[in-house]
């Protein structure tokens, strides 16, 4: 099919599943917290069992869910979302899929970054949008900069990460107001995606809906609340936008999981999470330390749970390292070609996701390996 020239395979997935060949495998490729749930989320859950809560949800999602979101937006930046402006979706998958279908006609250009998450020039693909991508390294930070936007003409979205995948980057605040201005002043859509939101470690992050009512803001809970199998996200859009999302949300979805929607309402355990964050950022200052007379590390993550490094001094070939730390030494990471082809083949993704022996113990193989 056409549609689907373009789309690349999802490379981390199949490394998971080489990974489940060996029992001893050190993982670093999946990005997925191994913490839990806050403990009310298990409640909810049994209680919407145990009342044979199993019916269709409506498609902008439980109201009381998008009541907690929104008092979680007034209570981490100070700011007032209507719950009538969100709208919960199947994972962040889903949410790009009503960003890019509602904002984006056929053959239109969405601007990303190189490297960015793979599934963005995906979805634009498969929604025959064109992605148009800018190149990002040290010397910004990995971050898009107002003056490059204006180099891109015909654009008609902007979508960035912060904190991002895979290099853990956030855009702080005048960075992010200014870009949001240049795609205001060049009409163009400005989407954020805030998944990471919450795990940001020596600094405050800034949402995007702090600087514009228009922005597209797209979040969820598998990260910093730890419910990625319960495959829930939400999407923030100006009201006028909201039915148009409500119809691709009917269609393509009906709504999302409903026993998810209704665990979701325990999820907000500030005090619970608080302590997600220090963990995260305890294997981050293990990591970085530990990787960093390994590897070349071009920036400290300042949020996520990912780390950047460049192999270039032992391979020119991100894959076939991969490839073989995996096969030589059980140890699962995640090649940089995954991400773009901006210098990506000299590149690997950490995830710390695992506990600090865990991540020891492959820190102390690859150093072994490399030293022979």
């Amino acid at each position: 099919m056409k549609r689907l020239e373009g789309v690349s395979s999802f490379i981390v997935m199949d490394i998971v599943r080489e990974a489940g060949k060996y029992e001893d495998t050190i993982h670093f490729e999946v990005g997925q917290p191994d913490l839990q749930p806050p403990p009310q989320v298990w409640e909810e859950a049994e209680k919407a069992i145990k009342d044979g809560k199993n019916s269709y949800i409506e498609s902008l999602g439980l109201l009381q869910l998008r009541k907690k979101i929104s008092e979680f937006y007034y209570k981490k930046y100070g700011i007032n979302i209507s719950p009538s402006r969100i709208a919960i979706t199947s994972g962040t998958s889903g949410a790009f899929l009503v960003a890019y279908s509602i904002l984006l006609d056929f053959g239109e250009k969405i601007l990303l970054t190189d490297p960015s998450y793979p599934c963005y020039k995906n979805f634009a693909k498969v929604l025959d949008i064109n992605p148009v991508f800018v190149p990002v390294d040290k010397t910004t930070n990995y971050r898009l900069t107002p003056e490059k936007l204006n180099e891109n003409s015909n654009v008609k979205a902007v979508h960035i990460p912060s904190p991002s995948n895979p290099i853990g980057n956030i855009y702080d605040k005048e960075t992010l107001k200014n870009l949001i201005e240049t795609a205001e002043e060049k009409k163009i859509w400005f989407i954020s995606d805030e998944i990471y939101h919450g795990l940001v470690y020596d600094k405050k992050e800034h949402t995007a809906l702090e600087f514009s009512d228009n922005a597209v803001v797209i979040s969820g809970f598998s990260k910093y609340f730890c419910m990625p199998g319960f495959r829930l996200g939400w999407i923030i859009l100006p009201e006028n936008l909201m039915r148009k999302a409500e119809i691709i949300l009917q269609n393509f979805f009906i709504s999302a999981p409903t026993i998810s929607q209704y665990a979701a309402l325990g999820a907000f355990d500030y005090q619970y999470l608080s302590k997600v964050t220090e963990i995260f950022k305890e294997r981050r200052d293990y990591l970085f330390n530990a990787l960093s007379s390994i590897f070349e590390i071009d920036a400290k993550p300042e949020g996520a749970f990912y780390i950047w490094a460049n192999i270039s001094k032992y391979s020119n070939n991100s894959f076939e390292f991969a490839k073989e730390l995996l096969e030589k030494l059980h140890v699962a990471v995640t090649p940089g070609v995954d991400f773009g082809k901006n210098g990506t083949e000299k590149y690997i993704r950490f995830a710390y996701t695992r506990n600090i022996e865990h991540l020891s113990e492959g820190v102390e193989r690859i150093k072994n390996y490399l030293k022979s």
